[in-house]
């Protein structure tokens, strides 16, 4: 089984995707926490970074190569990023999006960040204006068409625990022989 857990800094992808992977005893592959080793490794902080993958378009190829290529040649894994969902695309059994509001989120980054909710929130928003141009500019990706996922969930709307629990039986229901919505991810160019 290959699951994707996609969305913005703060949605709690990470936290349910951890619990999702242990839940059905996937491998649990972290896209950001690749990035941030990436970053950490040449002396930048993550926005920084991003910032840097805009004139260094490779940064982004480069992990986001490995991410299709683990999608197309392994199994029994969740992937875990925000472009987790388009770069496994039909070899993904099911693509989650998880989102909260922007205050929501800023509040939740602040917090495990040690930042005052302000600059978490200007950071948050500098961090996603540039992802977004990034995608589009490398993949023709427009990260706000959710189309292509199965679910999408605010995970402001539930108590922590209850995501990963409506996670959990969304893939328990999934039967592939029923399936008649899984449908390539079209309009991409994997040009890594």
């Amino acid at each position: 089984m290959l699951l994707t857990v996609s969305g913005p800094p703060g949605s709690g992808k990470s936290t349910n995707a951890e619990l999702l992977a242990e839940r059905f005893d996937l491998e649990y592959i972290s896209g950001g926490d690749i990035f941030r080793e990436l970053a950490d490794e040449r002396g930048y902080t993550p926005v920084e970074f991003n910032e840097l993958a805009e004139e260094e378009e490779q940064i982004d190829k480069d992990l986001d190569r490995r991410l299709r290529t683990i999608a197309a040649e392994r199994d029994d894994v969740l992937l875990e990023s925000r472009l987790a969902g388009w770069l496994a695309a039909e070899n993904a059994d099911l693509r989650f999006w998880l989102d909260a509001p922007l205050d929501v989120r800023a509040e939740r980054i602040a917090s495990r960040e040690d930042k005052t909710v302000e600059e978490a929130r200007s950071a948050t928003e500098r961090r996603e204006r540039s992802e977004a141009k990034r995608y589009l500019e490398l993949y023709d990706i427009d990260i706000e068409d959710l189309t292509i996922y199965d679910a999408a969930f605010n995970t402001a709307r539930w108590g922590e625990m209850t995501v990963p629990d409506l996670l959990t039986q969304a893939v328990e229901r999934y039967d592939p022989d029923h399936d008649e919505g899984k449908q390539p991810v079209e309009g991409v160019r994997y040009d890594f």
